[in-house]
């Protein structure tokens, strides 16, 4: 059984008067342990689809199913428990809490499902910290970091709860080419080791040849699913 499984999907926005199609009819399996791209221009569905694999939207129409249960049509409440026990996400924003330090940024969402003790809480997010290449700058806050140290930050957050699936969205566009590398083989390192599942959605060749699998999307539409021969 495949663990996301998407049919048929279509989402339309509404602005003004007129209606906007992003997904036109998007079919996509993604499997336990996959490092998939979704790649396409601008404009061409892939925040979109993003976000609907991570219950961020809801589509116009169409099946989601996780583990064979179907999301689409689920309570606001089963959908938040959803996230928190499955999903996690890195956004090329960053999104860290600027008064926190490093340690209570991947802290942080230990904290908020209040998942394990205070000092399990603690070896958790350090040991993830490592993970990234960040020992030593635990109490570093982010305006005292590089933009791709705020970026491993973000990956360790992520990661620290032991996320099945891992929706990255543009994680490497604000970074220069050998971040980029770096980061990209922190998360091929956690998906090798750990089986955490990640899906991307990028423009940068840098993550696309790490991938296994790429889905390239145009108009909303998946053109092309492919086995990377990397």
């Amino acid at each position: 059984m495949a663990l996301l499984e998407m049919k048929d999907i279509h989402k339309s926005y509404r602005k003004g008067t007129q209606t906007i199609p992003a997904l036109r009819g998007v079919d996509l399996t993604i499997d336990r342990g996959e490092f998939l791209c979704v790649v396409g221009p601008s404009g061409s569905g892939k925040t979109t689809l993003l976000n609907i694999v991570g219950c961020l939207d809801v589509p116009s129409s169409g099946s989601v199913r996780y583990e064979g249960v179907e999301l689409v049509g689920m309570s606001e409440t089963d959908l938040a428990a959803y996230r928190r026990d499955n999903i996690a996400f890195i956004f090329q924003s960053y999104n860290l809490i600027p008064v926190l330090t490093v340690l209570e940024n991947v802290e942080l969402p230990l904290v908020i499902e209040k998942k394990y003790g205070p000092r399990e809480r603690l070896e958790r997010a350090k040991e993830m910290i490592e993970l990234v290449g960040l020992g030593g700058m635990e109490e570093r806050r982010p305006n005292e970091l590089s933009g791709g140290q705020e970026q491993r930050v973000a990956i360790a957050r992520a990661l620290v709860k032991e996320p099945l699936v891992v929706l990255a969205d543009e994680p490497t566009a604000n970074l220069d080419s050998d971040t980029s590398e770096e980061i990209v083989s922190v998360m091929e390192r956690m998906n090798r080791e750990r089986r955490t599942t990640f899906v991307f959605s990028t423009h940068d060749p840098l993550v696309v040849k790490h991938a296994q699998r790429v889905a390239t999307i145009r108009d909303g539409r998946i053109f092309s699913d492919e086995r990377n021969p990397r």
